[in-house]
């Protein structure tokens, strides 16, 4: 009798152990396929702001106030040895777990940011942190050594050497001083060039080629494109002429940076902030063949 008894309760303690294996089972077979028991901590780690996500394989996080990189979607994180305020300093009162729009450059062969050191309303020096390594060195580039307050910032490179900084500072009102910045080394130095003789505030700029660049001003209630071109590396600087078709004036009224088509230069002009011609999102996309001089009309878009 008592070995039975005993038989019958090993029988409910193997049944106890099956049901419990089954819905164990159940429960991991229920994550998506590739959800490893490592990628649930993780997430359990993440939703705990233990350890940033990445949205791209290079990918940045200012989680915690900290700039980190990554080079694989998240596998492994590497601190950028810069202080995250100083990516923000300047004229700036947006989201701060966000880089500005246009002053870092993410890529295989090299990651950027564009920053300022120091709080001083007089000037402050303007720097570029870079690696070419994905990270296992550091530069720290000086761009100027005194620049008002920044505001509008931009940083390209249109090949391992050439490079363009383009930025704006000491606002006042309507008013602000604009600079253009450009490198033949890669961005260990950096040199300003001349720049129209034009303070409104900066609504874009950059260059195409060595010799090609443009400015693009207006960004208070703009009424018609006001944009500069040169084809000399800034040595010299002409507006640019844009026929307008009366049915578009007062519509299309910013400039951005053109790019190449074929045998010409294509450029996107918008409606600037207030726009509201076909709900505001629609551009006039013009043409030029004399590389940006002069610009005429080829269609909505």
């Amino acid at each position: 009798m008592k070995n039975l008894f005993i038989g019958v309760a090993a029988g409910f303690i193997v049944i106890g152990l099956i049901i419990v294996f089954i819905s164990y089972q159940s429960n991991v077979n229920s994550l998506p396929i590739a959800v490893s028991q490592n990628q649930v901590l993780q997430k359990a780690m993440v939703e705990q702001q233990q350890l940033p996500v990445a949205q791209h394989t290079i990918d940045y996080t200012l989680l915690n106030n900290q700039l980190q990189m990554t080079f694989n979607k998240g596998k492994e994180w590497i601190e950028v040895p810069i202080a995250s305020e100083k990516l923000f300093g300047g004229e700036f009162n947006g989201n701060r777990l966000a880089l500005i729009e246009d002053s870092y450059i993410l890529t295989k062969k090299r990651v950027a940011f564009l920053y300022t050191d120091g709080n001083n309303s007089e000037g402050n020096r303007i720097a570029l942190m870079y690696t070419l390594d994905q990270g296992k060195t550091w530069k720290d580039a000086t761009v100027t050594e005194q620049y008002p307050a920044m505001r509008f910032r931009k940083v390209h490179f249109l090949s391992d050497a050439f490079g363009y900084i383009v930025v704006s500072g000491g606002r006042t009102m309507s008013e602000e001083l604009s600079s253009i910045f450009l490198t033949y080394d890669g961005g260990k130095s950096w040199r300003e060039i001349n720049r129209p003789d034009n303070t409104r505030l900066i609504s874009d700029g950059g260059f195409i080629d060595k010799e090609t660049g443009f400015l693009s001003f207006g960004t208070i209630n703009p009424q018609e494109p006001d944009f500069y071109v040169t084809q000399n590396a800034g040595d010299s600087w002409r507006k640019a002429k844009i026929d307008m078709p009366v049915k578009y004036k007062g519509i299309f009224v910013t400039a951005e940076i053109p790019f190449q088509e074929t045998d010409h230069l294509a450029v996107l002009i918008n409606q600037g902030p207030n726009g509201d011609y076909l709900g505001g999102g629609v551009k006039g996309k013009f043409i030029s063949k004399d590389n940006g001089l002069t610009w005429g009309f080829e269609k909505e878009e």
